[in-house]
């Protein structure tokens, strides 16, 4: 399989297959890969039938060569020059409210006790000696 395809060559193929993910490409009679879906073109590709159909030419570029698994990963992406960027007004989003902070009380309220008096309250009563049972 790698004798006839390296990593990094643009090759021509032909569209085998569509699937949700992506499309199969024929590199020659026996050996064929996989356009990923995110790899058929620059942008966002919702449906893969919208940009290839069975039996298109396509000119692609090898990403990977899995040797064990006899898996070839392609990209027509890759082959395309990516398309300049226009400045579009950005749509204006509304902001997150921040969150006022949390207000941590420093004195405790009525009727609860901090653990060190408590604490200091309970090694009282253990050394008393009304309080020991017997």
């Amino acid at each position: 399989m790698s004798e006839k395809f390296e990593v990094g060559s643009v090759v021509q193929g032909k569209v085998t297959g569509i699937q949700p993910y992506g499309a199969f490409v024929a590199l020659d009679e026996s050996t064929q890969g996989l356009v990923h879906i995110s790899e058929i073109t620059h942008g966002y590709v919702k449906d893969v039938n919208e940009h290839l159909k069975l039996g298109d030419e396509v000119s692609v570029k090898v990403l990977s060569i899995d040797e064990a698994a006899g898996k070839i990963g392609l990209s027509i992406r890759a082959t395309q020059e990516a398309p300049e960027k226009t400045e579009e007004p950005k749509q204006a989003r509304p902001r997150k409210q921040r969150q006022a902070p949390v207000k941590v009380e420093t004195e405790t309220p009525q009727g609860f006790n901090t653990l060190k008096e408590k604490l200091e309250e309970w090694i009282e009563q253990s050394d008393r000696e009304d309080l020991i049972k017997k």
